[in-house]
């Protein structure tokens, strides 16, 4: 059977990427790499999370239509840093706050948030990713 296509690189557009910038700095912990002024990359293990400012200022720049996922080994630090920002989900995520650190129903302890651009993030307990096997 061939082998599926590997994804290096996920962008998610923001308008301003100096605040892009340092709101993703403080919640992953890590200061990332300007590129060519108009992208900031974070390297997330094997994908790259990759900001852009849409550089045609007639493109306006939208959020991703989904959840980016996140998987992390020790969430409660992040949890904090998320919390300090303010941007913890206040949606319900199968009954439960979105924004908790709570196991959900398919098995994964997470949580979500939301950046100041409006994509959406979940970051999991790497000990816990539901992979559908």
């Amino acid at each position: 059977m061939p082998t599926a296509p590997t994804i290096f690189r996920i962008v998610l557009q923001v308008t301003d990427i100096e605040k892009a910038t340092r709101f993703y700095s403080k919640l992953l912990g890590a200061k990332g790499r300007r590129i060519h002024g108009a992208r900031h990359y974070f390297d997330c293990g094997g994908v790259i999370l990759a900001l852009l400012n849409p550089a045609d200022r007639t493109t306006k720049a939208r959020a991703a239509p989904d959840y980016v996922y996140f998987s992390v080994k020790n969430l409660t630090p992040l949890h904090a840093r998320a919390k300090k920002l303010g941007c913890l989900s206040k949606s319900n995520v199968h009954g439960e706050k979105g924004g908790d650190i709570v196991v959900r129903p398919w098995g994964e302890r997470s949580f979500y948030a939301r950046d100041p651009f409006g994509n959406r993030l979940c970051f999991v307990d790497s000990k816990t990713l539901f992979t559908g096997r």
